[in-house]
């Protein structure tokens, strides 16, 4: 059994966080998917951004443009399409596991972060434009887009819940959806809406490296993610959630994201072996899965008690890190990030657009 096969057996998801039109169509998703026990994908604007500038979209480009489509509108052409393959890939894995796995993911625009309204409008057209019932829409958890989570989940959108990146910001995200979920119980509906909570890991160690002395290196963002892991198992077992799940909702799987080692000095699995722990998911970036493959054993999994958080904080305090203020502008950073890869996104297929104008 491979680390990856054996990640699957302890009740891990591993999921993979990339998408390009060559993994699909060389077979490298479906190869993961059988060898790897990959279960289910992640996308952003950051990695669409890559994938359109390696030029293997240019035809499609130009076919969409010729069509009268705005620049926007051809990236969601683009995107839903891919998406829509890799949906059908991970197909028998949502079967087998009556939807709990096997989930890919779709952003709306990064732009739209801090307007609820919006969000929720563009939500549901991706949703329905998209027509896979395995297919997330991601809404970034800022206080708007908890207004949009709620009303997308009461509206039965399936939602991955992208930039969170404490526990705080976790249990809101739960909370706005456990209320979507409430609403639809008093609305007789069916509450099994499917969502995932992604708590974003590797940004806090990039974020204080400067500023903590080398004991501390690279373990922040383990202990913020151990924090949200017992809060995670804290609301899964409260009465609230409870009295749901007894009308039917399921469970929000928290998931990690932002799992790349970014520290060249650390093991490239460092957010694998230390987030090891069940009904979670891990998504992660080619390199680092093939890192995860290579490895002769997994570590053992996220204790369900402290171990000691509170005098790893005390030691990070200490050292100067308000880390309830560097979750705050974690997640502002994190969302302006996504939106300049948008607009970068947006100008590689306006330029694009322009240099097809031009050849005509």
């Amino acid at each position: 059994m491979t680390a990856t096969q054996d990640l699957r057996a302890r009740g891990q998801s591993l999921w993979l966080d990339n998408i390009t039109r060559e993994l699909l169509d060389d077979g490298s998703i479906r190869r993961y998917i059988e060898d790897d026990a990959v279960t289910g994908l992640t996308s952003n604007p950051s990695i669409f951004d890559a994938a359109v500038k390696t030029g293997a979209y240019d035809a499609d480009i130009a076919d969409l443009s010729r069509q009268g489509l705005s620049s926007e509108e051809v990236f969601f052409e683009l995107a839903i399409t891919d998406l829509q393959r890799a949906a059908d890939l991970f197909a028998p894995v949502h079967r087998a596991t009556d939807g709990v796995d096997g989930w890919v993911s779709l952003e709306v625009s990064p732009l739209l972060a801090f307007d609820a309204d919006a969000t929720i409008a563009a939500a549901r057209e991706l949703h329905q434009r998209a027509d896979r019932s395995n297919l997330f829409i991601k809404i970034p958890g800022t206080s708007e887009g908890l207004v949009a989570i709620e009303e997308c989940i009461a509206a039965g959108v399936a939602i991955n819940v992208t930039l969170l990146f404490d526990a705080e910001q976790y249990v809101a995200c739960a909370q706005a959806y456990l209320r979507g979920v409430e609403r639809r119980i008093d609305a007789g509906l069916n509450p099994a809406v499917a969502s995932v909570a992604s708590l974003f890991v590797s940004r806090w160690d990039v974020a204080v490296a400067e500023q903590v002395p080398p004991e501390l290196r690279n373990r922040l963002g383990l202990a913020v993610g151990h924090e949200t892991y017992l809060a995670y198992r804290s609301f899964l077992a409260s009465d609230r959630f409870l009295r749901a799940a007894n009308h039917g909702a399921r469970p929000q799987r928290l998931l990690w994201a932002s799992t790349k080692t970014k520290d060249p000095a650390a093991p490239e699995t460092l957010y694998v072996q230390g987030l090891v722990a069940p009904f979670t998911i891990n998504t992660m970036p080619d390199a680092t899965l093939r890192a995860v493959r290579g490895l002769d054993a997994l570590a053992a999994p996220l204790p369900s008690s402290d171990a000691g958080l509170d005098e790893i904080f005390d030691r990070f305090a200490g050292a100067g890190v308000d880390r309830h203020a560097l979750a705050r502008t974690l997640q502002a950073e994190g969302a302006a990030a996504f939106s300049h890869s948008w607009r970068e996104l947006l100008s590689h297929i306006e330029n694009q657009r322009s240099t097809n104008e031009g050849a005509t």
